[in-house]
């Protein structure tokens, strides 16, 4: 058993334009591949909630601010049409970049506001080329459903933004964070991890949790976040860009845990960049 691997826009649209015909409704599960357990949950969730599943991976070059970042991302399509087949997933969409950015594109989709700030102020033009593909990724599959993680949740926020702002007439789906035992968020990038900073990385996470607590509990804003950073620091993390507090709803900055919200953090561990976010009940 295999998935059927599509490469351009015509064979895509003809097979969905088949679907139709047969009233199918249709999922999508937007991914860069390297396809891991989180991603794999994306599909079960998608086929329990579509006819019709497609899965694409496309490493998109416009989302990589740093080229080095670009060349270091793992591409591993064979293997991950392996993962897909016993899923049943019914098609893998790999377009390559000739298909997806022929010459003379020149449109870039940007959404303000909800990219500002967090990643957006650490990896200029990310979040124009991730919302420029995935809009794409939207029109050319024709989907009434997309899948997204939440580990990414600046990025979910993105995508709902401009699915509502274009009118593009497809459901968003927000499906949980999906972590090892351990507690490490599963990212493509933690194959990138020597086996030193892999024993080191899950110790973000137990942090977010226990800071989670402290606020909910109604410590302190400015000083749980500042002793959170630099409990991350002596874990072993070599850097922390950000670690926020945003409304769950909007991701509005939050000075008082006054309603839903979460706990947002981006850190460098060896070389790699490891995001994570967990949610923040009201302060008692």
């Amino acid at each position: 058993m295999s998935v059927p691997i599509v490469r351009t826009v015509r064979e895509l649209r003809a097979e969905v334009s088949a679907w139709r015909r047969q009233g199918f409704r249709v999922g999508v599960v937007p991914t860069m591949g390297a396809l891991h357990e989180g991603h794999l949950s994306l599909v079960r969730t998608a086929l329990g909630r579509a006819d019709r599943v497609i899965v694409t991976l496309f490493v998109n070059p416009k989302q990589f601010n740093n080229a080095a970042d670009l060349a270091a991302y793992p591409r591993t399509e064979e293997a991950d049409a392996g993962k897909l087949a016993p899923l049943g997933a019914h098609m893998l969409y790999a377009p390559d970049v000739a298909e997806m950015y022929p010459d003379g594109f020149s449109t870039t989709v940007s959404v303000s506001g909800v990219s500002e700030g967090l990643c957006g102020a650490f990896r200029p033009g990310h979040f124009d080329g991730m919302a420029t593909v995935v809009t794409k990724l939207f029109l050319q599959t024709g989907s009434d459903l997309a899948f997204f993680g939440e580990k990414d949740l600046q990025q979910l926020h993105v995508v709902r933004r401009l699915a509502r702002d274009l009118d593009i007439p497809i459901e968003i789906v927000a499906c949980p964070t999906v972590r090892e035992e351990d507690g490490l968020a599963l990212s493509s990038r933690n194959v990138r991890l020597s086996t030193e900073h892999r024993l080191i990385a899950p110790r973000l996470a137990k942090i977010l949790f226990a800071t989670a607590g402290r606020l909910t509990e109604g410590a302190s804003i400015d000083e749980t976040l500042l002793e959170a950073r630099n409990a991350i620091l002596e874990a072993g993390y070599q850097q922390v860009e950000y670690l926020e507090l945003r409304a769950n709803e909007d991701l509005a900055p939050l000075s008082k845990l006054d309603r839903p919200g979460r706990l947002l953090v981006a850190a460098w561990l060896g070389g790699v960049r490891l995001i994570d976010n967990v949610p923040v009940a009201p302060a008692r």
